[in-house]
């Protein structure tokens, strides 16, 4: 038993050295500040649902790379944004800025809940208008013939 305990700990023990833990070094405390709002603001490319603070997809790793690099040569943080937007996109940026190119992006959500909910409205008002079908007299004497038949039996 202590065996198995005793691999099992080695093999925990070496997952956990092959994680690897990126450390930067900063010049100043604002500098560093500034590093951990562009990695917080700026979206993964491949990932595209998470930031590259976020993500450990090999691109996310270059452009934190990159972003500590531009601050290090005295870049300012819209520097370092422009830069991003005029390589990639409004796209790179995790939350983008309202122009007529993202509207949709900052609408639709809000559109597909209003035709969410005028659709609901319609379809409970047309169940509401939709009396139950009212039986013939034919239909009644129908009915209770089988269920006299069925008491009968």
């Amino acid at each position: 038993m202590k065996f198995i305990y005793l691999i099992l700990l080695f093999t925990v023990h070496s997952v956990c050295l092959a994680a690897a833990v990126e450390y930067r070094e900063f010049e100043n405390p604002e500098q560093e500040n500034s590093y951990y709002e562009l990695i917080d603001e700026l979206r993964c490319l491949v990932c595209q649902n998470q930031t590259i603070a976020d993500s450990n997809a090999d691109l996310a790793k270059d452009l934190r790379r990159q972003v500590h690099e531009m601050l290090q040569k005295g870049k300012t943080r819209q520097d370092i944004i422009d830069y991003m937007l005029s390589r990639y996109g409004d796209f790179v940026l995790y939350r983008p800025p309202l122009k007529s190119k993202t509207i949709l992006l900052w609408t639709g959500p809000f559109i597909f809940l209003i035709l969410g909910l005028i659709l609901l409205f319609i379809f409970i008002r047309k169940k509401k208008s939709e009396s139950p079908a009212e039986m013939d007299k034919q239909q009644h004497q129908r009915i209770r013939q089988l269920l006299d038949q069925d008491r009968d039996s």
